[in-house]
């Protein structure tokens, strides 16, 4: 849905409002937002591309995308981060530069992401804050280039398979499988090996896992914690198109605990075989089955 708010016939203050819906949890939209390269591919109406993308993403953190029409022509645009609130909310300034470098126009645009079984509603609001001489012309498209733009993210993150789902009960209390799971000496016992951890909104970790002789550079940044509930983070790969999430739960089982791990997004990645379901599949059922169970059964028995 789109409406138009305060229309008047210089642009400034001008208010655009674009609601639209997408088949991915938050954290995968907004990420989309946030990573340079996913931005890159479907920021702009059909047809455009990006060969230029850099964000610094932090509040102050400039904005720089050179977009590229069908026909060759190029189309700068620069902004900045004014708040951030993972995975929630942004808040963003983007205009179209001249020749100098300097901004034609400006717009502030705020996004709230919420979320409903597994759906995410995006609300963008964006306000003309700046206008010269000649900018209506590129402000008048601004609606139409946004919902394009929308609608490429929705095809480049909507999930259209059924997320992967492997649940074990453990023989431990909630609180030993919590600490296992959300620190860097308990995640050692279990999963890859990592420089690093923390189970922070934001925190952003990397290793490198494989199979067959093939390795691959996991970049993965953590969504949602809930002490001794949920742990979430995306998981992509370096150098690869696609991105997921990782969402791992936890119940209490009578004088245990059962472990709920789903993936969603895995259809995002290549066609290839080293990212087949089936060996998510295998190596999640070792990770969470033998890994993990072993690891916090082994301390709750001492």
């Amino acid at each position: 849905m789109t409406t138009l708010l305060n229309p008047n016939p210089d642009f400034l203050d001008h208010e655009f409002l674009i609601t639209r819906e997408f088949d991915a949890p938050r954290a995968l939209v907004f990420q989309a937002w946030t990573d340079p390269k996913q931005l890159a591919q479907w920021w702009g109406p059909r047809g455009f591309t990006n060969p230029v993308c850099e964000l610094d993403v932090r509040p102050g953190g400039a904005i720089y995308v050179v977009m590229a029409s069908p026909n060759g022509d190029r189309y700068p645009m620069g902004g900045e981060f004014r708040e951030i609130v993972f995975p929630e909310r942004l808040v963003l300034t983007t205009g179209a530069l001249d020749e100098k470098g300097d901004l034609m126009f400006e717009l502030l645009h705020t996004l709230t992401f919420t979320e409903q079984h597994g759906k995410t509603t995006l609300t963008l609001k964006s306000r003309v804050i700046k206008t010269t001489p000649g900018a209506g012309r590129y402000i008048s498209g601004f609606e139409a280039g946004m919902t394009q733009s929308l609608v490429k993210l929705s095809e480049q993150v909507d999930c259209k398979a059924e997320p992967l789902v492997i649940e074990r009960t453990f023989n431990a209390p909630i609180d030993l499988v919590w600490q296992t799971i959300s620190t860097p000496e308990g995640m050692k016992q279990w999963f890859f090996e990592l420089k690093d951890f923390k189970a922070t909104v934001g925190f952003q970790f990397t290793f490198t896992g494989g199979k067959d002789g093939q390795t691959f550079l996991h970049l993965c940044t953590v969504t949602e914690v809930i002490a001794q509930k949920q742990l979430s983070f995306t998981w992509r790969y370096d150098g690869y198109t696609g991105n997921s999430l990782v969402v791992i739960e936890l119940f209490p089982e009578d004088k245990g605990t059962r472990v709920k791990l789903t993936h969603y997004g895995l259809e995002t990645f290549p066609a290839i075989p080293i990212f087949d379901r089936a060996n998510f599949n295998m190596g999640w059922t070792h990770i969470i089955g033998t890994s993990l169970k072993e690891a916090v059964e082994a301390k709750a028995n001492i």
